[in-house]
C-alpha cells in the first residue's frame, strides 16, 4: 500500500475564530492552504462552556467585520450557540477550506527539505508552513492546592460546569472571580443555591457609562492597542459580564444579595479551607481600576465636546459590606454545606503536537513576535497579549490574523524568487 503525502503550502491548525480568520486572510490572497480541526467549528463555543454563556461584547462589536450577525440587535449580547453558529456562517461564505474529524499529531523537520512533516489521523502533511490557532484555552487548570478525593466532595473546573442542575445539592464554593467565575457563581446563587465566592486581584470595567458600552471606551481611548499589561497585572483577571442584558459587575451588590465572598484561597487540610486576608484590597483594587476607567471617559468627553449624559450615580458605590471589614479566613467545608467546588482558574496552552519544533521559550511558552515564531515557517495566533490588548477578542484575533497573512505572503515571495537572465 502507498504511503500518500498530501503537499499544502500553509496549514492552518484549528478552526475556532483564529483559524476562520486566518483562512479569510489567505483566501484573499489567493495563499493555497488548509485548515485541520479535530472536532467542528467553534466546537469550544458548543460544547466546552456553560448552557447560558454569551458573549461578553455587544454584537455590533464582538465580530468579524465582514458579517453582522443575524437576527441580533447590535447592543445585544449574543448566546453561545448563535456565536458558533456565526462561525460555521462565516467560514461558508468565503468557502473556506476546513477539514473536520482531523487531529494533528506530531510536527517534524527533515533537514535538507524546506517545510514540515505533520503526521494526523489523516495521514501525512508535507507544508512550507503551519499557523497554530488552537487558541489559548486548550487544558483546564486546577491549582495543586485543590484537595484530594474526599468523600462528599465534587470538584469541576469550570469548562465542566453546564448549569446548576448538574451539581449535587449543597453549597457551592467558586474559586477565581473573573469573566467565568463571577458569571457562574451569579447563576448559582439566582437558582437558590448558597454560594462562596473566591475573590482574587481583578480589573472591573463599567459595563458601560455615560451611553456608550465599555468597549467602546476602550476603543476610543486607545486601550485596546495597548502593546503590554502593565507590570503586575499579567495575571489579573477583568469582571466583565454580558449576562441579563448587561450589566457591571459589583461584589458589593452580590454580597447585598446573599452571595459569601471570600479572599484568595491559600490551602486545604483536613476538611478546611483557608483564605488569604485581601479580599477588602481585591475589591478596592477593582474599585480603582472601574473609576480610572470613569475619569478617562469623562476626560474624553470634555476634551472632544461630546454631548453624552451625565451619570453621577455611576460612582456611587454600595456600602462595604461585612465580609470585607470582618472576613471570613478559614471556613470548614462539611460545617458550611459545601458539596462543591468549581475552580474558574483559567487553562493553559498544550502544543505537545509541536513541541519537536523549536518554537518555544524556556518556560514552554510560543517565542514570537506578533505572531511570528523565531522557527521560521511556524505561526501563532490567537494567544492574549499576541499584539495588543484585544488579541484574544473576535475583532482582535481577525487584524492580527490579517498581519500574519501579509507576513506569509512576503516570505512565499522570496521563497518563490528565481534568479532572472539579464
Amino acid at each position: 500500500m502507498t504511503h500518500t503525502i498530501q503537499n499544502i503550502d500553509t496549514l492552518i491548525v484549528g478552526a475556532g475564530q483564529a483559524g476562520i480568520a486566518m483562512s479569510e486572510h489567505l483566501t484573499r490572497q489567493q495563499v493555497p492552504h488548509l485548515v485541520l480541526e479535530k472536532s467542528r467549528i467553534a466546537e469550544a463555543w458548543r460544547t466546552r462552556r456553560w448552557d447560558s454563556l454569551v458573549a461578553n461584547g455587544p454584537a455590533w462589536h464582538d465580530r468579524f467585520p465582514g458579517m453582522e450577525f443575524p437576527n441580533a440587535h447590535p447592543d445585544a449580547f449574543v448566546k453561545k450557540d448563535s456565536v458558533a453558529d456565526y462561525f460555521e456562517a462565516y467560514a461558508e461564505k468565503f468557502e473556506a477550506p476546513v477539514r473536520t474529524g482531523v487531529e494533528v499529531l506530531s510536527v517534524s523537520q527533515t533537514e535538507g527539505v524546506s517545510g514540515f512533516e505533520v503526521e494526523t489521523t489523516d495521514g501525512t502533511y508535507h507544508v512550507q508552513r503551519i499557523v497554530s490557532a488552537t487558541g489559548p484555552f486548550q487544558t483546564p487548570i486546577i491549582p495543586a492546592i485543590a484537595p484530594k478525593v474526599q468523600t462528599g466532595l465534587n470538584q469541576i473546573h469550570s469548562a465542566s460546569y453546564r448549569n446548576p442542575e448538574q451539581l449535587p445539592e449543597g453549597a457551592v464554593m467558586v474559586v477565581g472571580a473573573g469573566s467565568s467565575g463571577v458569571q457562574i457563581a451569579d447563576e448559582l446563587l439566582q437558582s437558590g443555591r448558597d454560594v462562596y465566592l473566591s475573590v482574587g486581584p481583578h480589573d472591573r470595567p463599567p459595563r458601560s457609562y455615560r451611553g456608550r458600552d465599555f468597549v467602546w471606551w476602550l476603543g476610543v481611548l486607545g486601550l485596546w492597542d495597548m502593546a503590554a499589561n502593565e507590570p503586575g497585572k499579567e495575571h489579573v483577571t477583568i469582571a466583565v459580564s454580558g449576562a441579563q442584558g448587561g450589566k457591571t459587575i459589583d461584589f458589593r451588590e452580590l454580597a447585598q444579595a446573599g452571595m459569601k465572598l471570600v479572599g484568595r484561597t491559600e490551602s486545604f487540610a483536613d476538611g478546611r479551607v483557608r483564605f488569604a486576608n485581601d479580599l477588602a484590597t481585591n475589591i478596592r483594587g477593582g474599585d480603582a481600576n472601574y473609576l480610572s476607567l470613569l475619569d478617562q471617559a469623562d476626560a474624553y468627553i470634555a476634551k472632544n465636546g461630546l454631548d453624552l449624559p451625565e451619570e453621577p450615580e455611576a460612582r456611587q458605590l454600595l456600602p462595604d459590606p461585612e465580609c470585607m471589614a470582618q472576613p471570613t479566613l478559614e471556613l470548614d467545608l462539611k460545617e458550611a454545606g459545601i458539596t462543591t467546588i468549581i475552580w474558574a482558574t483559567g487553562y493553559s496552552t498544550d502544543y505537545g503536537w509541536l513541541n519537536s519544533i523549536d518554537a518555544f521559550d524556556e518556560q514552554g511558552k510560543p517565542e514570537h513576535h506578533r505572531g511570528v515564531s523565531k522557527a521560521s515557517g511556524v505561526y501563532f495566533l490567537g494567544l492574549p497579549w499576541l499584539s495588543r490588548r484585544g488579541s484574544t477578542f473576535i475583532w482582535g484575533v481577525w487584524h492580527d490574523a490579517k498581519y500574519i497573512a501579509d507576513q506569509i505572503v512576503i516570505q512565499r515571495q522570496y521563497q518563490h524568487y528565481t534568479d532572472q537572465e539579464v
